[in-house]
This record gives structure tokens, C-alpha cells and sequence, in this order.
């Protein structure tokens, strides 16, 4: 796709890229004409997406990388500006979960839900900042549906998730005398592996025929991500924009 939409020749890096959403988006902009540097926490599963990237005729390097370590972080965007010398997008998409409640969080697992998914986005926004006010970049922060209304049994990765909103807004202004924009995609329930070993629903059995629906697709958020790194979104700035299906509306009150 060219024109508006498109982000051809764009440098894109996309953490939380070995499955799931952060697959579906470094593979839409690969696609699309974009050079993509995909990292996860394992080198091996990220290996794989770049092989099948490359197969399909576009340009990945798969970087093995924990965002909470900010030395691995920034090992990241020397190897993203080492191999194609700039930074026009950067995807935080990296994030985990785990059901509990709040009772039964652990100080660790607490602090290592916010680390993975709050601070890994302060680092990889941080060290890529320079490289993206230098080519008017776009960064794409994900939250959650969970991070705008909470969720029970996950306190710790809603109010994580909140605090990517907030950060997107605030940062928004901030940088945006230095050309870069900032935006937030919160999805709803996504057909990803990790939602499948949950909730037991896989993407092959979504009908997209109806528009009351309460499961998104991974392809459906890169939809979004590749508008927010495109012109076409050039006067949406320090917005989140919510994907997740129709809302639930209570018809009467419980008393």
C-alpha cells in the first residue's frame, strides 16, 4: 500500500514480535514495504519471524532483547541504526500477564508485570528517542482495555497498562515539537496464542461477518498500528485508540 497509508521504506522496531500481535504488525509493515527489527526475549522463536519475513521478500533482523534490561535495550537500537541507519517507528508491543487477585499478588510478580510491560516501554522509548526525533518519528505504545477500565484479576497489568495511557499522552506533548507523535492502541480480547491457552478460542473459529464481536484478530490491530506509523494519521497525536469490539452496556442497574 502506498500513498497516505502507506509506510514503505519506513525502519520499524517491534518488540514482543515473536507471535501473537507484535508477529501480526512487524509482518503487516514488512509486507507493506517497511524494514523491520523484531526482537523478543528468546532469540530462537524470534529467528523464525524473520526467516519467514525474509522468505516472503521483505527486510527483518531479529534481535534477541528483554526490555527491562536497559543495556539489552539500547544493544537494540545500536543494532536497528547499525544495519539501516535510522529509526522511523517504534512499536512498544512487548508485554505479559497472569491472572490473580490482587490478595495473592506477590511483591515479584507485582514488579515483574509492571517491569515487562511499564518500565520495558520507558527503556525502548527512551534509547530509540533520539533516533526518532531525528527522522520525525512515530512511536505506537500498547495498552489495554484493561488499562482504561481495569479487569478483575489483573490489577497489576491494568494499572501497568494505564500508565502506557497516561505516558502516551504526556509524551505526546512533549515531543511533539520534535516531530515525533505519539499514540496508544488498546485492544479487547485478541486471538492470540496467549488467549487461546486461556479462553480455549483460536483465530480459525472467529466469524468476521457480524459486527457484534468480542474477539479481535492480530491482523486487526496491526490494521491500526500501520495507520498511527502512516501520514495518513499525521493530526492523530497522544491518542489511544480502543479495538475492542462493541462496548458492553449494562441494560439495567444492579441494585
Amino acid at each position: 500500500m502506498s500513498g497516505r497509508f502507506g509506510v514503505d521504506g519506513q525502519v520499524a522496531i517491534v518488540t514482543g514480535a515473536s507471535s501473537g500481535i507484535g508477529r501480526a504488525i512487524a509482518e503487516r509493515f514488512a509486507d507493506e514495504g517497511a524494514r523491520v527489527v523484531i526482537c523478543s526475549r528468546e532469540q530462537g522463536n524470534v529467528d523464525l519471524v524473520a526467516e519467514d519475513i525474509r522468505e516472503a521478500g521483505g527486510e527483518a533482523l531479529a534481535v534477541e532483547c528483554d526490555v527491562t534490561d536497559r543495556e539489552a535495550v539500547e544493544a537494540l537500537v545500536e543494532a536497528c541504526v547499525e544495519e539501516f541507519e535510522e529509526i522511523d517507528c517504534l512499536v512498544n508491543n512487548a508485554g505479559a500477564s497472569f491472572m490473580a487477585g490482587f490478595d495473592d499478588i506477590s511483591e515479584n510478580g507485582w514488579q515483574t508485570i509492571v517491569d515487562i510491560n511499564l518500565h520495558g516501554t520507558y527503556h525502548c522509548t527512551q534509547a530509540a528517542g533520539e533516533h526518532l526525533k531525528r527522522d520525525d518519528g512515530t512511536v505506537i505504545n500498547l495498552s489495554s482495555i484493561a488499562g482504561q477500565h481495569g479487569s478483575p484479576y489483573m490489577s497489576h497489568y491494568g494499572a501497568a497498562k494505564a500508565g502506557i495511557v497516561n505516558l502516551t499522552t504526556t509524551l505526546s506533548a512533549e515531543w511533539a515539537g520534535d516531530g515525533v507523535r505519539v499514540n496508544c492502541i488498546a485492544p479487547g480480547f485478541v486471538a492470540t496464542p496467549g488467549v487461546e491457552s486461556q479462553m480455549g478460542v483460536s483465530a480459525d473459529e472467529i466469524d468476521r461477518e457480524s459486527v457484534e464481536r468480542r474477539i479481535g484478530l492480530p491482523d486487526e490491530i496491526a490494521d491500526i498500528a500501520q495507520f498511527l506509523a502512516s501520514p495518513a494519521s499525521s493530526y492523530v497525536v497522544g491518542e489511544t485508540i480502543t479495538a475492542g469490539g462493541v462496548p458492553r452496556v449494562e441494560e439495567t442497574p444492579e441494585l
